[in-house]
């Protein structure tokens, strides 16, 4: 008997100095497994006399009872311990600001967001969009566009010219999207009514200009179209994209060589305190620059002037962004700075609606 009870004493020792659920489990096997110090001592009850079996067999089942309750204390004292402590590791700071979801922490640039907002727009007036690519033919990129032999913009100072090839042709970086126009008139009957955005390059870098930016163009053939459609067009699209209720404009006789008449276009705007407002004030900003599609032009794509003719526009999506985001320097719109996109970029959400707005 004094062994049963310094066998019971030593065993609830080893329960109380277990400090975790494994090395509770191992005294657990230790003392009541299969080879357990006391379920080898039940096993030796067989051999007994009655009296023995009788006498021995109630001090060794309450000896298991006491170990079995203290391992079942002990085990909740570690379960609870366990859980004070993943709850304390895991403790939130409700007094920290809430961080921003993935889908809140990027942003849209402000060219991608002002591409969708012009597409929009024109989208609402029936206009589609036309793609050509980057890599363009002198052909397209001039000849069909009436631009003379000899023009400054043939030149290596002004256009990306790539090595001749064997028949003396040169391929080169698109200077604008006028090459979509000549492609989708070629490729297209009238009448026609589509916008040209894209990537567009020419050799020039500084504060106001880049040797990649890009353009939006606009083209409209039909035998009835004239420069009063060319005005409303333009006159619906600036309110609509400087989000004003009423914009003035005026035109000026200019020079292109692909439309005759050709007219540069200026916005009412005020000037004030380093910042440009639309639609009210005394000033006048250019913003863009139009025309009349030449007859060479029409005649170069396979289209009889004489039955139909038509107008386009161009303008810089930079620029346009720019002016209504309050972007002061055009490099920064190239400069990769995610801390200046974290400012002036949208929420990936965001997207432009002409019910909802453009720049909600």
């Amino acid at each position: 008997m004094t062994d049963l009870a310094n066998l019971e004493s030593q065993i609830i020792a080893d329960v109380a100095a277990a400090n975790d659920e494994a090395a509770l489990e191992a005294v657990r096997v230790a003392a009541l497994g299969k080879k357990g110090s006391i379920s080898a001592l039940l096993a030796t009850l067989g051999k007994m006399s009655p009296d023995e079996r009788k006498t021995q067999g109630a001090a060794i089942n309450q000896a298991k009872d006491k170990v079995t309750q203290a391992l079942a204390a002990r085990r909740d004292v570690l379960k609870s311990a366990a859980l004070d402590a993943r709850l304390a590791a895991e403790t939130i700071d409700v007094t920290l600001p809430l961080r921003d979801a993935a889908a809140e922490a990027g942003r849209i640039h402000p060219l991608s967001q002002v591409w969708d907002e012009l597409t929009t727009i024109f989208a609402d007036m029936g206009f589609s969009v036309a793609e050509g690519p980057d890599v363009e033919t002198d052909d397209y990129n001039f000849t069909k566009l009436n631009f003379p032999v000899g023009h400054p913009a043939r030149e290596m100072h002004d256009t990306f010219f790539f090595h001749p090839k064997e028949d003396g042709s040169r391929m080169l970086l698109r200077t604008h999207t006028s090459p979509v126009q000549v492609r989708t008139m070629l490729s297209q009957k009238p009448p026609i009514r589509v916008i040209c955005p894209g990537r567009t390059y020419r050799i020039d870098s500084d504060a106001t200009h880049t040797p990649q930016f890009h353009q939006v163009e606009g083209l409209v053939i039909d035998k009835s179209s004239h420069l009063g459609h060319l005005k409303w067009i333009l006159h619906e699209f600036c309110k609509a994209f400087f989000e004003v209720d009423h914009i003035n404009m005026r035109f000026r006789p200019s020079f292109f060589p692909f439309t005759e008449p050709s007219l540069e276009v200026d916005i009412q705007c005020r000037r004030d305190k380093g910042e440009i407002r639309f639609g009210e004030g005394e000033d006048w900003l250019e913003i863009l620059g139009c025309g009349m599609v030449h007859p060479n032009v029409l005649r170069a794509c396979g289209i009889d002037p004489d039955e139909y003719q038509g107008f386009a526009w161009g303008m810089g999506i930079d620029r346009i962004a720019m002016l209504k985001y309050g972007i002061a320097d055009l490099r920064q719109l190239f400069d990769s700075d995610v801390r200046w996109l974290s400012h002036y970029g949208f929420k990936p959400l965001e997207v432009p609606t002409l019910a909802g707005g453009l720049s909600s």
